[in-house]
């Protein structure tokens, strides 16, 4: 009956798909100093759809409640995020459908004893689908310079009275 059972088993696990490669982890960080306190900052750019405001982009809670995991964002009508961890300072999201399981972290740290906040905005995703050194290194550019714009907004929304 042992054998029965080993054997299964390993039929079964031969069975399984075998990852198509090995995944190539990219990450980008971005910061960016403004002048108001952390909760000022959080305030203005934390809430789940604010990204509407600094990255330009239109945007629909479709479950959830903005501040925990497992809210759901839908941007441009097509694009799903849904938040996986979330601090009173900072959220977590992951594109469930995308092919490079791209994460995104936005955070709100104090400086200068709370005077003064840092935006931090970390991408993390697998470049291993994006084949050629060329395609990468586009794919990291377009990324890079769209969210240091959207830091720019959030900075100036931040700012704003």
């Amino acid at each position: 009956m042992k054998r029965f059972f080993a054997g299964a088993a390993i039929a079964v696990l031969s069975l399984a798909p075998l990852p198509a490669s090995a995944a190539e982890w990219s990450t980008i960080l971005l910061e960016k100093v403004v002048n108001r306190t952390p909760d000022q900052t959080w305030a203005k750019i934390g809430p789940y759809c604010a990204i509407a405001q600094w990255l330009k982009v239109t945007c629909a809670i479709t479950a959830g409640n903005q501040v925990s995991a497992g809210t759901n964002r839908l941007l441009n009508g097509n694009n799903n995020e849904v938040m996986v961890a979330s601090t009173p300072w900072s959220y977590t999201y992951a594109q469930q459908a995308s092919p490079i399981f791209y994460h995104g972290t936005l955070a709100v740290e104090p400086m200068d004893r709370g005077r003064q906040t840092k935006i931090v905005y970390t991408l993390f995703y697998d470049i291993e689908p994006l084949k050629t050194k060329d395609e990468r290194q586009a794919d990291r550019d377009r990324r890079t310079r769209r969210f240091s714009e959207a830091l720019d907004n959030m900075k100036a929304l931040a700012e704003s009275d």
